[in-house]
């Protein structure tokens, strides 16, 4: 038996994809907010304040104007994820040089969210596959894949639509599959169930 991999679709990869656009939103929001009351400070740089309402105005035209570019180039959107997350630290350890403790706080971990953000975003670039080895099983997560052992598999519920893996520490990873399983495919998969489990399924 060969090895049998299997596009699926994750229900926190999806969640993720579709939070992309609020969380732009809110990085525009946030350095709005502070482009305001940098604005009323006494000691306002119109250069900086100039960059911070520009990088607000690129993010809020990419959100409400360019969405199916988000979706169509997800390098555009990590890209911007990236430029988020420089501003927001630039912004903190400007806070913090200032003395201004609370806020520059807030945006220095404001910038740690945004990197791991970034960080999971990246995995999206590639496509969620479920793969069936002989050492073990392999499911698509965040921030990273999950490998289990055989061992560590109490069963697998293979259908032509769907596939249901539960393991010995009582977790259930349910997936859609993104295209019906061929008849091969599900007979390999009861096979390898059949020889590692001793049974087709759970």
């Amino acid at each position: 038996m060969n090895s049998l991999s299997l596009p699926v679709v994750h229900p926190d990869f999806q969640r993720l994809k579709r939070s992309g656009k609020f969380l732009h939103l809110a990085a525009a929001g946030f350095i709005l907010l502070h482009a305001l009351t940098h604005a009323f400070s006494h000691h306002a740089n119109y250069f900086y304040l100039g960059c911070l309402l520009l990088i607000a105005a690129d993010i809020l035209i990419l959100v409400f104007a360019g969405s199916n570019i988000l979706k169509a180039m997800p390098k555009v959107n990590l890209f911007f994820r990236l430029v988020e997350f420089f501003f927001f630290l630039g912004i903190g350890i400007t806070l913090l040089l200032e003395k201004a403790w609370l806020f520059g706080s807030v945006h220095v971990v404001l910038s740690a969210a945004y990197f791991y953000l970034f960080y999971l975003e990246k995995q999206l670039l590639t496509e969620e596959y479920l793969a069936i080895h002989h050492t073990g099983i392999s499911i698509p997560d965040l921030p990273e894949q999950k490998f289990f052992i055989w061992s560590n598999i109490n069963g697998v519920n293979a259908r032509y639509d769907s596939i249901t893996v539960q393991t010995s520490s009582n977790k259930s990873y349910h997936f859609e599959l993104r295209k019906n399983l061929e008849f091969e495919e599900l007979d390999q998969i009861h096979e390898f169930c059949r020889h590692y489990l001793g049974t087709s399924r759970f």
